[in-house]
């Protein structure tokens, strides 16, 4: 896997963009061999550093969302091609197809087996349409069932890697019980007598994510955003306007360190600057790292206590006494 990837800019990154810019025209001067302009690449490099750092430093919550949906972030793909050997992906949900939104199967993680799943967003046009920009369908939610049921007939801790918009809302979809498959992929998430350990790494859309993220650890990196629904859906039906999308964001409480505030999420997971999409196998290796320590620290508990302790967890957020 590449250490970065070619990115593109989103619209409050322009001065770095430009400073980018000069940067690459430069090097295309100095491969002439004729004028040396090291020292000029190295300061406008050092005023690019220092610009990310003070960009991203002061980010908005609106900000924060575009920067979880840049395409160039890593995918679920990534994170299982950086952090699990000897993968076997597992298809279909026995009852009605396959479905490419969610990806899952077998593999080890560091010296455990372990079951790993997750939306798969897609890296171009056509990777995109397979996996259906990561909005799976009832069939997908039955196949993460599938594989949490298995996971606890062999004692599998389950690793998921959530990225989605939301679950799809097609017709077809609602037909087949869109809601109830994700209803059902809660429960079993909740009944698991292994631990789970969810990770954010994009967008966490609505009942889509929770689907596989009701887990003993919820970890989210730094600029991903969680939320029951997107700023803009929210937008439309408080202001019936999409642009009041910054102002939903705002409100919404959306971003990792808002939701660790609040006590919905575990822990947040540094990226590094300028974002995960600047340094893809950085941040893989820090989710990682993050990860092991979770369950390590699981590992001592049997399958009551584990149950247990995700109930608490969860029935914890509910709790208003004291407010």
């Amino acid at each position: 896997m590449a250490e970065t990837r070619v990115h593109s800019f989103l619209n409050f990154e322009k001065p770095i963009a430009e400073l980018e810019g000069k940067i690459e025209e430069l090097r295309h001067l100095s491969d002439d061999g004729e004028i040396s302009i090291v020292e000029e690449i190295e300061r406008l490099q050092t005023r690019v550093d220092r610009q990310l750092g003070q960009t991203y430093a002061k980010l908005t919550p609106w900000q924060k969302v575009q920067v979880a949906r840049h395409p160039g972030r890593p995918h679920c793909l990534d994170y299982i091609k950086g952090l699990i050997t000897d993968f076997t992906p597992l298809a279909g949900d026995r009852g009605y197809a396959e479905d490419n939104a969610i990806i899952g199967g077998l593999g080890r993680f560091g010296a455990h087996s372990v079951i790993v799943m997750g939306q798969e967003k897609g890296h171009d046009t056509e990777s995109r349409v397979k996996h259906n920009f990561g909005m799976a369908r009832p069939e997908g939610y039955r196949k993460a069932q599938r594989l949490m049921h298995l996971a606890d007939r062999f004692g599998l801790p389950v690793i998921t890697f959530v990225d989605t918009a939301g679950a799809y809302p097609g017709i077809g979809a609602e037909e087949r019980g869109q809601a109830e498959a994700i209803a059902r992929s809660i429960e079993v998430c909740l009944e698991l007598q292994v631990p789970i350990v969810s990770l954010v790494i994009g967008e966490g859309g609505s009942g889509g994510a929770i689907a596989i993220a009701a887990a003993n650890r919820v970890l989210m990196l730094e600029h991903s955003v969680y939320s029951v629904i997107s700023p803009e859906g929210c937008a439309s039906i408080l202001w019936r306007d999409g642009g009041h999308a910054t102002d939903a964001a705002n409100a919404l409480k959306l971003t990792a360190q808002d939701l660790l505030e609040l006590g919905a999420i575990d822990e947040v997971i540094p990226e590094p600057v300028g974002a995960a999409h600047r340094n893809c196998d950085a941040t893989i290796k820090a989710a990682g790292a993050a990860i092991q320590k979770c369950l390590s620290e699981l590992a001592g508990l049997n399958g009551p206590a584990l149950r247990q302790q995700r109930r608490e967890k969860f029935l914890k957020m509910g709790d208003t006494n004291g407010l």
